[in-house]
């Protein structure tokens, strides 16, 4: 057994060996030998391997083996194009190199036309879109892996999170986030998770549109006035302490500057979908570096883009390759104190969304992360080196052990000697069967592997078409404006009545007070003084609302 990254304990190292695209016989590694080009000789065991990774056809270049500890260029590791969209994981301790990963894949996708969504978690993915800089480094690499390294950039899109950043605003509303990513957000229990449910559902049925915060606060409030309790009393109410719990977080979220997040226009999910003017794929970075500290808060805004993806997109079954590669950074976070339907939800999306021609790849630190049931749904695996210094570290290192397929090698020294740009790989084949396990040295990425310049990066996003449609945020009249005008309404009509009452006391107190054939009693209401004063409070409330629907209706809508 390997007891070091890409070592094993091989027979013979001057035996002929596998051819890679060569089938392994029966009756084990080695039974079946021949002579690598150009007289390279690589033992049975990687000879296997090595065939394991020889695809007919389109693929990405991962990397090259590491064996013996020597990275062989001759037996390169790679990816299946078709395979993408059955989802993958990318792990491993900090500062290993899973950001570099990424990049790898990303531009290999574009290159082949497949679009790509990418969360910058640092902000330091922007340099995808420029070319790279060559170094020793780079050169050593390259050389390492057989790669024919050439600094080229790749078509770019950048966003930001409610235009929190440098980038086109990517907003959602209310409505289309959902009872169950919102509470997620707002760390809502069980209980007030239904009971937000709850609120969502009377809002849809009643045609208030919940476009932002307000909105939500105005039915909220609504739904725990005198007037709103009855609205609800037949599908369990809502109670004032549980409806006190969501306002309060509700106002703490929206007093950490969160309330640009939700508005209009919404964005199109779709837009990630585009290709790029010659063809290749685009890659769409969405960055967060400005919400770092709001880690619940980007985790589930990402799960919201995926879902608006899988709601809209046909089924098209198996395809030749992805519409879409989605990855997922800092995956953990979204999984962390995640209720029962969350989890039941995320596992569902990425279950199915396979099927629409997307792919996901969840990027964390450990496999363990990531709950069982979506694990499973996972083909693809790059797993970098893992750290083994506590009784955690140690404990989560033998759960990621488990969780690869038998390998020659000993995963569990060769994970904690990996080197930065070194993975442990296996991927789903062409026939969708799992590849031999590979330690592999991971190819250069071509791109810029940092940040490009501030002043280059304004400027892609200004010159962007879609920087007319997203920039500027629009309100419109939605269930804030709607309940507003209704308790005024309300108001009004109380008000009414009430001065309606006190002149008709006065009237008839007139009445009696004078002789008969002075004027009926309506004649004395209307001419009463607070009847005057009431008709000037009802005229000025119904100019308001006038006014109120003129101007609304006149705003742009989706």
């Amino acid at each position: 057994m390997p007891s070091t990254p890409g070592r094993a304990n091989p027979p013979n190292e001057s035996a002929p060996v596998a051819e890679p695209g060569a089938e392994p016989s029966a009756g084990g590694a080695g039974e079946r030998v021949g002579e690598r080009p150009g007289g390279s000789a690589l033992p049975p065991e990687a000879a296997e391997i090595a065939a394991g990774y020889a695809f007919a056809g389109p693929a990405l270049d991962l990397g090259a083996l590491l064996w013996d500890g020597r990275c062989r260029a001759d037996a390169p590791v790679r990816i299946p194009l078709p395979m993408l969209n059955r989802h993958g994981l990318v792990a491993g301790a900090t500062g290993t190199g899973k950001t570099k990963t990424l990049q790898l894949i990303a531009e290999q996708l574009a290159a082949q036309g497949v679009p790509v969504f990418l969360a910058d978690i640092k902000g330091d993915v922007s340099g995808i879109s420029a070319p790279g800089a060559a170094n020793d480094k780079v050169t050593e690499r390259a050389g390492e892996v057989g790669q024919e390294w050439a600094a080229t950039g790749f078509p770019s899109e950048f966003y930001a999170l409610g235009g929190i950043g440098t980038g086109i605003p990517v907003r959602a509303t209310i409505t289309s986030f959902g009872p169950v990513l919102l509470a997620k957000v707002l760390q809502l229990n069980q209980t007030q998770e239904q009971s937000l449910g709850l609120v969502f559902h009377y809002a849809d049925q009643k045609g208030l549109e919940l476009v932002d915060l307000k909105d939500l606060r105005a039915v909220v409030t609504f739904l725990t006035s005198d007037e709103g309790k009855p609205e609800l009393k037949g599908i369990g109410g809502l109670s004032s302490v549980t409806a006190g719990v969501i306002l309060r977080a509700l106002t703490t979220f929206e007093a950490q500057g969160m309330a640009d997040f939700f508005g209009e226009p919404e964005f199109d999910t779709s837009e990630f979908l585009r290709p790029a003017p010659d063809g290749q794929g685009l890659v769409s970075v969405l960055e967060l570096a400005g919400v770092q500290d709001k880690p619940q808060l980007f985790s589930t805004f990402l799960m919201w883009l995926l879902a608006d993806l899988y709601n809209d997109l046909p089924e098209v079954g198996d395809v030749e390759k992805p519409k879409l590669v989605f990855f997922f950074d800092e995956a953990h976070l979204l999984f962390s104190g995640a209720s029962k339907a969350f989890l039941e939800a995320i596992t569902q999306t990425v279950r199915l969304i396979r099927s629409k021609g997307v792919g996901v790849f969840f990027v964390t630190q450990t496999p363990k992360d990531v709950p069982a049931d979506v694990l499973g749904q996972l083909g693809n695996r790059v797993q970098h080196a893992l750290r083994a210094f506590t009784p955690d570290d140690q404990k989560a290192l033998k759960a990621t052990v488990r969780t690869f397929p038998d390998s020659p090698y000993d995963l569990a020294e060769v994970l904690t000697g990996l080197g930065t740009g070194e993975a442990v790989i296996t991927v789903l084949s062409e026939k969708g069967a799992p590849t031999p396990v590979a330690a592999t040295r991971l190819r250069a990425p071509e791109s810029l592997m940092g940040p490009v310049a501030a002043e280059a990066l304004d400027q892609a996003v200004r010159s962007s078409p879609l920087y007319a449609r997203y920039a500027d945020a629009v309100d419109r009249e939605s269930a804030y404006e709607k309940l507003t005008a209704q308790e005024a309404e309300t108001q009004a009509r109380k008000q009414a009545d009430a001065a309606a009452a006190d002149a008709a006391k006065e009237a008839r107190t007139q009445a009696r007070a004078k002789p008969r054939g002075d004027g009926s009693v309506v004649e004395q209401v209307v001419g009463s003084g607070m009847f005057k004063s009431l008709m000037r409070s009802v005229g000025t409330q119904i100019g308001r609302e006038i006014s109120r629907s003129v101007f609304g209706t006149a705003r742009r809508r989706r």
